[in-house]
């Protein structure tokens, strides 16, 4: 396993409560049986806080970590077109990631091709959340 994955993951300062939250969202892994809670402060279609819950393995916990350090004070559109960018980074497509998002290109690497699905998991509930 690669060291950065570690740190990333370690950084959990967004792993906490938020009461305020504007959107909320649950998801699991049907593959390995992650869990994923996120509740989102939305205002004038802007992400201001994210605040995250999870039972998962290392690779889903730094993929939220990053997320939830990165979302903040983005616009809703932005983060969509982002997180539709990394549904297709593993398969062959040329995938451009702006570049304000480019620490995710270490994690969403063909070397992690096998966690896909948990690398992807905090993506998908941040998108559950924002269609509701």
């Amino acid at each position: 396993m690669d060291l950065r994955i570690l740190e990333i993951a370690s950084n959990t300062e967004n792993n906490k409560v938020i009461d305020n939250f504007t959107h909320q969202s649950k998801n699991k892994n049907p593959i390995c049986g992650d869990e994923m809670e996120i509740s989102l402060v939305v205002k004038n279609d802007t992400v201001l806080d994210m605040s995250y819950q999870c039972k998962s393995c290392v690779y889903c916990q730094a993929s939220v970590s990053l997320l939830s350090q990165k979302i903040k004070n983005k616009d809703i559109k932005e983060i969509k077109k982002f997180i539709t960018s990394c549904e297709n980074k593993f398969d062959n497509t040329k995938v451009v990631i702006e570049k304000n998002w480019k620490e995710f290109l270490e994690l969403f690497d063909k070397k992690n091709i096998a966690r896909k699905e948990c690398l992807l998991l905090p993506l998908r509930t941040v998108l559950k959340a924002l269609e509701i």
